[in-house]
């Protein structure tokens, strides 16, 4: 599932290209043939890949004039010039590279020394072409969560010096096609973007707002296509040689691309294109501008055909490249595409700008979506994390060592019923912020006639009580006494939200709380049902732990009247009380029941009505749209 965003805003963007544009008559200064074949090469990938124009780190003759990290730094300082602000501001460094100027440190550590920056997180995402992408994803969860309130993603490049006169001459054309290849395609550059929390943001205007970021890998589908450190044959690490020289000379040190491979990436990345509009991340038909990261316009009709053929195209005049000027710059290349795009161009609020990389290394894709929008100022509502979503009572507060035992029974059965409810696709949707009116309704519309018999089944279970167990009664029959008309502030908040049915009996049942209310009945029917307080402890727990962390969210993404969420905020408020009177109820049970058996039926039916809620929340998921 992609990653989600709420809050994070591109506030600058800012790229760095070394040196002047190198064109492809002059690219023989630096990057010359070797042989006569070796031009029958240049010439062939030349007139494919669409490139007119390109930068170079190293000079004529092979120096490096600026390191990969100086030219990280440079698109730094022109993301935050864009910005508007300083180094101080800025808490989080992430770098996405194919590779720094060293192997070690980190990347990101070295720009920050670059930079003489202060003391900030950073964060190294090593890769190919995507390696950008996973340095936005991270630094964008780490806005989102307010663990920094403004950070920086960077993407540089720094291939040229790979393919230097000096490195292949001494072979003269030993080295193979896949190696000669890339030589005529790979340029220098970098790029950087200002994130901030939508909080951070200076003022109102329309900015690109990051929605979502999703990648993934298929390395373990297919073969390595592009590598640096291991010889032709991919059997033996640079690192596996007697010395450097000698891995140079068997060609462990150069950068190769198998592009006989590459149709299975171009399919791969259609297919898991198709996925992201299937589930509702992405509409063909509503993006606006689209950044295509094809490192050749060979590619371009490839993936244009193979977008046609899956019915989801995007029209060409929405795309939008800078190849032929800018040259394909690795992992920097999405980065500086998107930064000259947003200062090159008046953007219109509403307008989404869908990103597209496919990375060859071994297979990962990576997408990201944009739109542009105010940054609405109030109140910021921040996913709950659910690990602090609470069991319902704290064996520490009381004093009864039996009680108090029973107490973390019950708080283990709640943990886990907590991480899975957290991990369905129900509270997924509202944590993610994908969550609809519609769904709203098609959950309440199961759940009213669950919550319908929670009444009846309490007052079932009082009717079987017996002795010892004549106080549990009286307090299960004021619990169901309170409840016995909760459906019917669900349904009205139902109707609130748009619901249609005229009556309860017209609703679609839910097949998890049908199960549950099946399970409660069958217990409430059986002599003394002491064990339907484990029941009422996760029901209850759910009302006063799980709705009042997910209340919130809900309002900040529906369009709905405070009237249609009546039922939620009542338990969320009330269902304390309801707590306190429950574990009165528990210590009584523990009094009249000596041997200990209460004990284990409540810790039973608390699991399995665990079980059956998950179900609920399961079916409820499978009927929200993605």
């Amino acid at each position: 599932m992609p990653t989600l965003y709420n809050d994070v805003f591109i506030a600058g963007a800012g790229f760095h290209l070394p040196g002047e544009p190198i064109d492809n008559a002059a690219m023989d200064a630096f990057i010359a043939p070797i042989n006569r074949v070796s031009g029958r090469i240049k010439q062939r990938i030349l007139a494919e890949n669409g490139i007119r124009s390109r930068h170079y780190a190293i000079d004529a003759e092979g120096h490096t004039r600026e390191s990969n990290a100086q030219m990280a730094a440079a698109a730094v300082r022109a993301a935050l010039a864009d910005a508007g602000c300083g180094l101080s501001q800025i808490e989080l460094l992430a770098c996405g590279t194919s590779g720094g100027d060293s192997i070690m440190p980190g990347f990101a550590n070295m720009v920050q020394g670059e930079l003489g920056a202060p003391p900030m997180a950073t964060h190294t995402s090593i890769g190919v072409c995507a390696a950008s992408l996973g340095a936005l994803a991270f630094a964008a969860g780490q806005v989102q969560q307010r663990d920094a309130r403004s950070a920086l993603a960077v993407g540089s490049d720094l291939p040229s010096r790979m393919f230097k006169r000096s490195r292949f001459a001494p072979r003269g054309y030993d080295a193979d096609f896949n190696a000669h290849f890339l030589r005529w395609m790979l340029s220098d550059g970098a790029a950087a973007l200002v994130l901030r929390h939508r909080d951070e943001l200076p003022d109102d205007r329309p900015r690109l707002r990051l929605k979502w970021v999703h990648q993934k890998s298929f390395s373990g589908d297919h073969p390595v296509c592009m590598q640096l450190g291991m010889n032709l044959e991919g059997t033996r690490s640079y690192l596996d040689y007697d010395s450097s020289s000698a891995a140079e000379a068997d060609g462990a040190l150069s950068l190769r691309q198998d592009i006989r491979l590459l149709p299975n990436l171009f399919d791969i990345a259609i297919h898991e294109y198709a996925g992201l509009v299937q589930r509702g991340l992405v509409d063909p038909q509503r993006v606006d501008h689209f950044l295509c990261h094809y490192s050749s316009e060979r590619f371009r009709p490839v993936v244009d055909e193979l977008m046609r053929a899956a019915q989801l195209a995007i029209p060409q005049e929405r795309w939008w490249t800078n190849l032929a000027t800018r040259g394909n710059t690795g992992a920097a290349s999405l980065f500086v595409m998107l930064s000259e795009f947003v200062r090159t161009r008046e953007l219109k609020e509403g307008e989404q700008i869908f990103c597209f990389v496919p990375e060859s290394g071994r297979f990962t894709v990576a997408y990201a979506l944009f739109v542009v929008e105010r940054p609405r100022r109030g109140v910021v509502v921040s996913a709950p994390d659910a690990a602090a979503v609470a069991a319902p009572h704290d064996a520490s507060s009381v004093t009864d060592p039996r009680l108090a035992r029973l107490l973390r029974s019950l708080a283990q059965v709640w943990h886990d019923y907590r991480s899975a409810a957290w991990r369905t696709p129900l509270v997924q949707s509202i944590t993610q912020r994908r969550f609809t009116t519609a769904a709203y309704v098609r959950w309440m519309e199961g759940w009213i006639p669950q919550v319908r018999e929670g009444s009846r089944w309490m007052r079932e279970a009082v009717a079987s009580m017996r002795a010892p167990y004549e106080a549990l009664g009286e307090i299960v029959e004021t619990h169901a006494g309170e409840e016995q008309f909760d459906f019917k502030i669900l349904f009205d908040d139902y109707r609130s939200a748009g619901g249609q049915a005229e009556s309860i009996d017209a609703l679609r049942r839910n097949p998890g709380g049908e199960a549950l209310n099946a399970y409660l009945h069958a217990q409430a029917a059986s002599e003394s049902p002491v064990g339907l307080l484990g029941a009422i402890y996760v029901i209850e727990g759910t009302g006063q732990r799980i709705i009042p962390a997910l209340l919130p969210l809900l309002q900040a993404q529906l369009e709905l009247p405070p009237g249609a969420f009546r039922f939620l905020a009542y338990h969320g408020a009330n269902d304390e009380n309801h707590l306190a009177r429950w574990l009165r109820a528990v210590s009584l049970v523990l009094q009249a029941d000596p041997s200990g058996q209460a004990d284990n039926a409540i810790i039973a039916t608390a699991r399995r009505t665990a079980q059956l809620y998950l179900m609920q929340w399961e079916d409820a998921g499978a009927e929200t749209p993605t």
